[in-house]
């Protein structure tokens, strides 16, 4: 089958981290790419409790192009294993059901919940984090039946959806309810994500509200607030104009570009100090503040912005960073990481986000098929990488490989 396959090591780290300053191309093209296009063989069943899925699409992740420029923290390296098909953004066909397969059935189109965690990895009893209902931050992503790997496509036996066949656990598959289009079924994960830091840092209605970062997640946070019917006021930080329009169709109040501080104070009545060196601190501020993506500057502004008691989800990605600690201190803030998915009490009863988020598309409450701006044939990957690095030229919001 045809698959983008992902490979690194030593050498080749320590040549990309020399050339990448010059070009990023360098990444995904030439002698020292960590991305390439094969003829990769088709997976086969790990045992009786997982299916085979036919790729209709996969969407291509924020994660997936810091995988391929080499730009995350090797810190997770213990719990990812390599050559790997990646893709985790996934809408295809069961096309074979293992015997002990209940949750589907051959033919049925699905979307996956890409976490390999105990129950995938046939690891019993479970780890703390899974019988505790949070199963995306198992604590043994390197033990079980197959190779370390956090979720498919970062693990290598267990190819993911950049390839025209994948395999799932039973527990991962779920069905696309009718009337939920193949795009927004593609986009349940990332609308998953949203959900689960939401749900983690609700804000009550009276809160003021910052999302930093107008892109994918950062939409999808501002969608899944709205979804929730949660009327907080809601601003987002967004430079680029392309994106701050699309995140204010999608249920923001407002979008600033600049002038965070002032814009800062304004909107939620507080006031900005000026230390000897260094940026302000604002007394007052957001209450809830969600960070989409995760760098240093980013985090340090939104500790500098939140009132008192406030709640910072980190939901970026980033590399290393440095923090001024003061306003955490001195404003008895809590950062929360933020990571994929897990269970949630609902007046329903106990849901997993993957679930809520599929609910949400079911029902009309949120639509994420407009984000999906490009598709690609699997052969003009290079050029999907080029419009992920460069967006706002593109207009792009979303991006992702198309199979049929």
């Amino acid at each position: 089958m045809k698959a983008l396959l992902f490979n690194v090591n030593i050498p080749l780290f320590a040549a990309v981290q020399a050339l990448r300053p010059l070009s990023e191309r360098v990444c995904y093209d030439g002698p020292f790419s960590t991305i390439r296009l094969v003829d990769h063989p088709e997976p086969r069943l790990p045992s009786e409790e997982w299916v085979k899925i036919r790729t209709e699409l996969c969407g291509f992740c924020g994660s997936d192009l810091n995988l391929i420029l080499l730009k995350d923290s090797p810190t997770a390296s213990p719990f990812t294993s390599f050559p790997c098909v990646p893709g985790h953004e996934v809408c295809g066909v069961v096309v074979e059901a293992g015997a002990r397969v209940d949750t589907c059935e051959v033919g049925d189109r699905v979307t996956v919940a890409p976490m390999l965690n105990c129950t995938a990895r046939g690891i019993s009893p479970e780890c703390r984090s899974c019988s505790r209902g949070r199963p995306a931050n198992c604590e043994r992503y390197a033990e079980g039946s197959i190779a370390p790997g956090m979720f498919n496509g970062l693990c290598k036996d267990i190819p993911g959806g950049f390839g025209q066949y994948m395999v799932a656990h039973r527990s991962q598959v779920y069905r696309v309810p009718e009337g939920v289009s193949r795009e927004s079924a593609a986009l349940t994960e990332p609308l998953a994500v949203a959900v689960q830091a939401v749900l983690d840092n609700r804000p009550d209605d009276e809160d003021k509200v910052l999302v930093i970062g107008g892109g994918v997640i950062g939409a999808m946070v501002v969608k899944a607030i709205r979804a929730l019917q949660i009327r907080c006021d809601l601003t987002v930080v967004e430079p680029s104009p392309f994106h701050a329009d699309y995140v204010r169709r999608s249920g923001a109040d407002r979008v600033i570009g600049t002038g965070v501080f002032e814009e800062a104070a304004r909107i939620t009545g507080g006031k900005a100090y000026k230390p000897m060196l260094k940026e302000r601190i604002l007394m007052g501020g957001f209450d809830k503040v969600f960070d989409t993506v995760g760098h240093s500057h980013t985090i340090n502004t939104a500790l500098r912005v939140m009132s008192t008691l406030g709640t910072l989800s980190v939901i970026g990605i980033g590399n290393d960073v440095k923090l001024d600690l003061t306003p955490l201190w001195l404003k008895l803030q809590t950062i929360k990481g933020c990571y994929a998915y897990g269970y949630n009490e609902t007046p329903e009863g106990r849901k997993q986000a993957f679930e809520i988020a599929l609910e949400m598309l079911a029902r009309k409450a949120v639509c994420v098929e407009d984000m999906l701006t490009h598709r690609f044939r699997i052969e003009d990957y290079r050029k999907m990488i080029e419009v992920n690095l460069s967006k706002a030229r593109y207009r792009a919001i979303k991006t992702a490989i198309c199979f049929s």
